[in-house]
């Protein structure tokens, strides 16, 4: 079965900005994007908002025997089991990627109630950055702040390359914020935020991602059990 990770370490700088420059390869890695870490909501200028230190990378697989076979074997790999990881499962999507072109629009049905993982990868227009923080922003904070969320970050691979990860208790919760009908403050940030880009896009492509995680491995700065059971 075919199976999608995510994946956080903590690595030399320059281990990182090889793998952003050149993605690994390896038997069954059917798509592999290397990023490097952001904190959400950090000022546009600030070590915060490029980690060379800390890398996440997005990947799917032909199958978990791929997975299992690159975390042993592959040099990149063995430092990655030795982070932390999350394995999914594809449901959904919003618009579509290049990278990944034979995804269902919908695969499989989900309960309101479990937890679900949501991904966004978007390749900028770069004459369309200031009004992108200027609208993004806002939305960054309203998800890292997000009572809902066990882990929400963001991640880029310069020039133009830019992802966000979040772990959601519920689907409920996740779609509620969407929607601007969450109990926070200034709800409506997340929707405001697409109708401007609906308006004039930002991005040459952007696509959200629904996944359910399937299990999780390792730690994240000394956390375990992020994603809820």
């Amino acid at each position: 079965m075919t199976i999608f990770t995510f994946h956080l370490a903590e690595l030399r700088p320059a281990t990182t900005a090889r793998a952003l420059w050149k993605p690994p390869t390896a038997p069954g890695l059917r798509y592999a994007e290397c990023l490097a870490l952001m904190r959400l909501g950090a000022p546009t200028i600030s070590p915060a908002r490029m980690q060379l230190r800390r890398m996440a990378m997005f990947a799917r697989w032909e199958d978990e025997a791929a997975l299992e076979s690159f975390l042993a074997e592959d040099p990149l790999g063995r430092q990655l089991a030795a982070a932390w990881h999350v394995r999914l499962q594809y449901l959904r999507r919003w618009s579509r990627l290049a990278a990944l072109p034979d995804l269902p629009a919908r695969a499989g049905e989900w309960d309101q109630t479990e937890p679900v993982v949501a991904v966004t990868l978007a390749r900028m227009r770069l004459p369309e950055v200031p009004r992108f923080l200027k609208w993004g922003k806002p939305v960054e904070r309203l998800v890292r702040d997000h009572p809902a969320t066990t882990l929400a970050l963001a991640a880029m691979r310069p020039p133009r390359t830019i992802s966000t990860f979040s772990i959601w208790r519920s689907v409920q919760e996740m779609e509620q914020m969407v929607h601007g009908h969450s109990t926070v403050p200034d709800p409506a940030r997340h929707a405001v935020a697409m109708k401007e880009r609906r308006r004039r896009d930002f991005h040459h492509e952007f696509a959200t991602l629904r996944f359910r995680p399937l299990s999780e491995h390792g730690s994240w700065q000394g956390r375990t059990g992020i994603v809820p059971r």
